[in-house]
């Protein structure tokens, strides 16, 4: 139960330079002893490794989920996550066909000794056929078939790859291949894949349930899904496994129990079982060890952002979702939170303007990220209010050079 919530705006010398507002979340839950014993309690034997609820995008659990990871297989994410695109903006039909090259099926075939959907050379292959050849049985050949349709090239198609990572927010993610080569500049982390996966569940349903087919059969030869955790009872939905000797065994994963999705990431697993074994105890811990709170309801003031020149000299932020958080059973940790933005805001400000991110922590560890938009419309103040505004920054820039500096 939300008890209170104070605020307190902090403004940053120097003109419109980064600006933070603090919240405080005091006394925001009492849910039992031992503060940090639900945190600390649960471990993992994978060297990298988080866990995300999707609706509410609260970090569960996380190791080293910033680390530079060798993605494997994973990369095929983000190449469907273009092929999807395509789809959904109708640049591609799924009746569309794209050859098979010689490059293709040398390098992506059965005679490279890797995974396969058997596409001959030559041959003529539909779009939708290619999608289940990648993310059912994670055929390096239909990666580069489609990387090569679409971009005309296998590095053309990675460039791509990593621009749309960036548009996506994927900062630490680079890709140079389509399907999971070994490359020392191919690296992604534990949390941006997580973040792409949900990005992929949320905006392109019709084509995610691709993921979640049982096997493929191509050329009349009957494939199983490389994704075990199908198989098992924790209502697993997709997404894809990795391994080379580079990355170690890794895998991407969705999971959905009484209407709840978690996506986990993990990398580096020793073995094929460990990966399973990991992967499955992460999912259950998740679903059982956490309970919702909601903070803020949609369009609910989250907190203020400074305006210069205005008609009123502050904005009320909203989320246009509900901020909710998941939090340990029996547990005392209390939230504290941020709001960061690039300010002040200069009259005149509309409403309905993403301007500013609310960053939740429990303790020292971000749980939620979520951004914030503007609610009301704010007019050009007076003369004598810009004037008044004109004269604070002065004084701030002169203070931060004269009295900061020294």
């Amino acid at each position: 139960m939300r008890t209170g919530v104070d605020r307190a705006m902090s403004r940053s010398f120097g003109g419109r330079l980064s600006r933070m507002a603090a919240l405080i979340f005091a006394g925001l839950f009492a849910l039992g002893a031992k503060p940090v014993a639900a945190e600390q309690a649960f471990q993992t034997n994978v060297p990298s490794a988080i866990l995300i609820d999707a609706d509410s995008q609260t970090v569960l659990f996380e190791k080293n989920a910033d680390a530079p990871e060798t993605p494997a297989s994973t990369a095929k994410i983000m190449t469907a996550e273009l092929v999807f695109r395509a789809l959904a903006q109708g640049h591609l039909k799924l009746d569309d066909t794209f050859q098979v090259s010689e490059n293709a099926w040398r390098t992506g075939g059965a005679m490279a000794r890797g995974s396969t959907m058997f596409a001959a050379l030559n041959s003529r292959v539909r779009i939708e056929d290619l999608v289940r050849g990648l993310v059912i049985v994670s055929g390096n050949d239909a990666a580069i078939v489609l990387a090569e349709g679409m971009a005309g090239s296998e590095g053309a198609f990675a460039t791509r790859m990593t621009e749309r990572a960036r548009e996506l927010g994927l900062t630490h993610t680079t890709f140079t291949n389509p399907w999971g080569q070994d490359d020392p500049d191919q690296k992604v982390t534990a949390r941006d894949m997580a973040n792409l996966a949900a990005y992929i569940i949320k905006t392109y349903p019709q084509y995610y349930r691709y993921f979640a087919e049982k096997d493929f059969t191509w050329d009349k030869i009957k494939q199983p899904n490389r994704n075990p955790l199908l198989t098992m009872d924790i209502g697993a939905d997709g997404l894809k496994t990795g391994n080379i000797d580079a990355s170690g065994y890794g895998i991407v994963a969705s999971a959905v129990q009484n209407g709840q999705r978690l996506i986990l990431a993990i990398y580096g697993a020793r073995t094929a079982k460990e990966r399973e074994t990991e992967a499955v105890r992460i999912f259950q811990w998740g679903f059982r060890s956490f309970e919702s709170r909601t903070l803020f309801k949609p369009g609910e003031i989250v907190g203020y952002a400074d305006v210069y020149g205005g008609a009123t000299g502050y904005e009320p932020l909203v989320s246009d979702r509900p901020v909710r958080v998941l939090i340990p059973r029996d547990s005392e940790d209390k939230l504290h939170g941020q709001i960061v933005y690039t300010g002040p805001l200069i009259a005149p400000v509309s409403a309905g303007h993403e301007v500013a991110h609310l960053r939740v922590f429990r303790g020292s560890s971000a749980i939620l990220d979520l951004p914030l938009k503007t609610s009301t419309n704010i007019g050009v103040g007076s003369l004598q209010r810009r004037a008044m505004d004109a004269g604070l920054e002065y004084t701030e820039e002169m203070f931060r050079k004269y009295v900061l500096k020294k």
